[in-house]
């Protein structure tokens, strides 16, 4: 069976184009595959985090995860911080790295902004953890958007040079599993942006946690134009000339898992206040329940604890081993505790 790996980062405000980009595909694929969900704490502090807003984000990221179907009996769910593992294959990572492969990615650039200088030195290798989150447990396949595309071809170039430098085979070629589907949700606002965390306006997104009431406001306020529901036809404009109103058409079709063709068959040339309404109804029924079980989930942090705890050990299980062949193979002596039953 083919082994998955994926994660979120626990920054606040997860929104709904976490849930269809990501976490609604997670719940999909640990039906067919053995699945590693890791929320991952140490990619978020490459940029400033508030020590107990870290905390509360990260038992919120796994809540989203059990709350929209995630089984932790089927599924591993834990905290990077919690195996270290990644953290020391990230270091040997950044020595097969190079220079020249992190100057080409456009993240960082686009992050760090025009005060390159004073980004952290975490953000500019934060590809190199990533792959040690990958490799350290040979996952063979990573659903991956548009923005992680780019990491995800790093990786398979840090394996492949490991694999050359040292004359082995040891780490798979990892396949990227992209999803059609609002893998890529845009905002409310502006539907050129993806919708983001960070979008100063909470009105550009709808958070997972928002009540029925303040889903169909932020729906009905959402940005379109004066024109009609699109038929298909190209009449009622495209995708480029006409963002806002595809945005709305991508949203339903994956929270409602239809096309969207059946949706413009169904709303093409109606009102878009008539779209509005049905898509508003659509997203209170899916994100209403979820946003009750996590505010369940969020009320006893124990029991999102024992599950990260858990996982934790289960991640180790895998990962530590593969770290301690991953050593035999650099020439490292292991001499440390951590492999002393291994």
């Amino acid at each position: 069976m083919s082994r998955v790996f994926s994660g979120v980062q626990p920054t606040g405000n997860l929104h709904l184009g976490n849930y269809l980009g990501a976490i609604k595909n997670f719940v999909r694929l640990q039906e067919n595959h053995e699945c590693i969900y890791c929320v991952v704490d140490l990619h978020a502090i490459t940029a400033w985090q508030s020590p107990p807003e870290l905390s509360q984000n990260t038992r919120e990221v796994a809540a989203a995860y059990l709350a929209a179907g995630v089984d932790p009996k089927r599924s591993v769910i834990f905290n990077q911080s919690a195996v270290t593992v990644h953290a020391e294959l990230a270091w040997i990572f950044n020595c097969v790295a190079r220079l020249g492969w992190l100057n080409r990615m456009t993240q960082f650039k686009e992050k760090a902004g025009k005060n390159r200088e004073n980004a952290s030195v975490g953000l500019y290798i934060y590809p190199s953890l990533m792959a040690a989150d990958i490799l350290a447990y040979r996952a063979t396949h990573v659903p991956v958007g548009e923005d992680q595309k780019q990491h995800l071809e790093l990786t398979r170039d840090i394996a492949q040079k490991f694999n050359y430098d040292f004359g082995t085979d040891f780490f798979p070629i990892v396949q990227p599993l992209i999803f059609d589907s609002a893998a890529r949700v845009m905002s409310l606002r502006d539907g050129r942006r993806k919708m983001s965390k960070s979008d100063p306006s909470d009105n550009s997104r709808i958070n997972i946690t928002d009540d029925p009431d303040t889903i169909v406001r932020k729906i009905r306020r959402a940005k379109t134009d004066p024109e009609p529901v699109p038929d298909g036809s190209g009449t009622l404009g495209t995708p480029s000339t006409r963002p806002e109103a595809f945005n709305l058409l991508e949203v339903y079709a994956a929270l409602g898992d239809f096309s969207k063709s059946e949706i413009m068959s169904e709303f093409g040339g109606r009102p878009f206040s008539e779209f509005k309404a049905r898509l508003a109804e659509v997203a209170v029924e899916t994100l209403g329940p979820l946003g009750d079980e996590m505010r369940r989930l969020m009320g006893d942090p124990s029991e999102i604890d024992r599950v990260l705890i858990e996982g934790a050990a289960r991640a180790e299980h895998i990962a530590r081993p593969i770290l301690g062949d991953i050593y035999d193979i650099v020439g490292f002596l292991k001499t440390g505790s951590s492999f002393s039953e291994n």
